[in-house]
């Protein structure tokens, strides 16, 4: 393992942006999928032989899918802030 610690302007502002994309990008996106899955999931709004395909079978594995990229993507947010703070605490600021 190594003893370097680094971090550059360019690592800086890569976590900014990733945390970022993670907090309102994505995430937002996701719910919003989410949303639009759940009305044509509602036989009243949308309804026939591909409907039921799509309620029953597409739209739960894409739901499934859906929440554990939103699950991921939060890890990811909560490793990169406790790596940066660690690096930063570490001297590594640039």
């Amino acid at each position: 393992m190594s003893s370097r610690v680094l971090s550059t302007e360019q690592a800086k502002q890569a976590i900014r942006q990733l945390r970022s994309l993670i907090s309102g990008g994505f995430t937002d996106q996701i719910s919003q999928l989410d949303g639009q899955g759940r009305i044509l999931s509602d036989p009243n709004v949308w309804d026939g032989p591909l409907a039921e395909q799509f309620r029953g079978s597409v739209w739960p594995e894409v739901k499934t899918a859906l929440d554990k990229a939103a699950e991921q993507l939060e890890e990811l947010r909560g490793q990169l802030d406790r790596i940066s703070q660690d690096i930063f605490a570490a001297g590594g600021a640039a």
